[in-house]
C-alpha cells in the first residue's frame, strides 16, 4: 500500500500479496493496525497528499489524481475532514505555520471529565515535542477533543517519564494517541516535512463519564511500517520554537 497507493487496489489484490483469504487477511490486519485495510490505504493517500502539498507546486487537482482519487470533490472532502482544513489552506499554512494551536469545540458535548497519566519515552539523543490527544477513532485525524503538548530534552541514559493532562474530555468513547517529534532550535532546519514522528504510543480506548477522572499510562516505541500515518495538521504546521534549556548557575 505504501508503494502502490496511487493504484485502484482491491482487498482481493492486497490479500493475495500476503497469500491469505481476504476475510482472514482483514481480521489479522485490523488486529495489528487497529483499522481496516481500506481505511489504512485512505490514510496513506491523504498523508502522501500532505507531503505533495508541502513540497511541490502541483495543483490540488493533479495531487488528487496522483494519490489515487478520481474525483477532486471526494478528495477535498476527505482531506478537509481528516486533516482539519482544506488542501489549499494546508498548503498556505505549510509556509507560515498555524498562528495558534486550535482549541477543539466541546460545547456541543453534554458534560466532560479529565484524563491524565504519563508517556514513557525510550532513551534518545535529541529534544522531542510530544503531542497527546483523544480522538474519536483509532486514526489520528481531524482535531482531538482534548490535547496536551510536552517539550522534553535528550536523555540517552534511560527511559523518560512525562506527565500529561487532557482536560474537558467530552462524555463518550475516545482513543488516546501520542506522537513524539524531533524538534530543532530556532536557527536550524524546521521545514514542515522534516517534522515526522520518531516514537508513537497508543493508549487503550477509554470511556469518559461526566465529572470523572481517568488515569492512563502510554508506553511509546519507535515508528514502524504498520503504524497508521498521522493525518492531523500537526506536527507539520506547528512552527513554535522549542524552548532552549535553562543553564544552571
Amino acid at each position: 500500500m505504501w508503494e502502490r497507493y496511487s493504484e485502484p487496489l482491491s482487498l482481493d489484490e492486497i490479500a493475495d500479496t500476503a497469500i491469505l483469504s481476504k476475510f482472514y487477511f482483514s481480521r489479522v490486519f485490523r488486529s495489528i493496525t487497529g483499522t481496516s485495510p481500506g481505511r489504512f490505504l485512505t490514510a496513506i493517500r491523504l498523508y502522501r497528499a500532505k507531503n505533495l502539498l508541502q513540497k511541490t507546486s502541483l495543483s490540488v487537482t493533479d495531487i488528487a489524481y496522483m494519490v489515487g482519487y478520481n474525483s477532486l470533490g471526494t478528495f477535498t472532502t476527505r482531506f478537509t475532514k481528516s486533516v482539519g482544513m482544506s488542501p489549499a489552506r494546508f498548503r498556505v499554512l505549510s509556509h507560515s505555520g498555524l498562528p495558534a494551536l486550535p482549541r477543539p469545540e466541546t460545547d456541543s458535548y453534554p458534560g466532560s471529565g479529565e484524563l491524565h497519566g504519563t508517556v514513557v519515552l525510550p532513551p534518545n539523543t535529541m529534544p522531542l515535542r510530544v503531542y497527546v490527544g483523544a480522538f474519536g477513532s483509532p486514526i489520528v485525524e481531524g482535531m482531538p477533543v482534548s490535547c496536551d503538548i510536552l517539550d522534553t530534552y535528550a536523555n540517552a541514559e534511560g527511559c523518560q517519564v512525562h506527565e500529561y493532562r487532557l482536560s474537558e474530555v467530552p462524555v463518550g468513547k475516545w482513543y488516546v494517541r501520542a506522537a513524539a517529534v524531533a524538534v530543532r532550535w530556532a536557527d536550524s532546519d524546521i521545514r514542515p516535512w522534516a517534522r515526522r514522528p520518531l516514537f508513537l504510543g497508543s493508549g487503550k480506548s477509554i470511556v469518559m463519564l461526566p465529572d470523572h477522572t481517568v488515569e492512563l499510562h502510554i508506553p511509546m516505541r519507535a515508528v514502524d511500517s504498520t503504524d497508521l500515518p498521522i493525518l492531523l495538521a500537526l506536527p507539520e504546521l506547528d512552527n513554535r520554537f522549542f524552548p532552549e534549556p535553562m543553564l544552571s548557575a
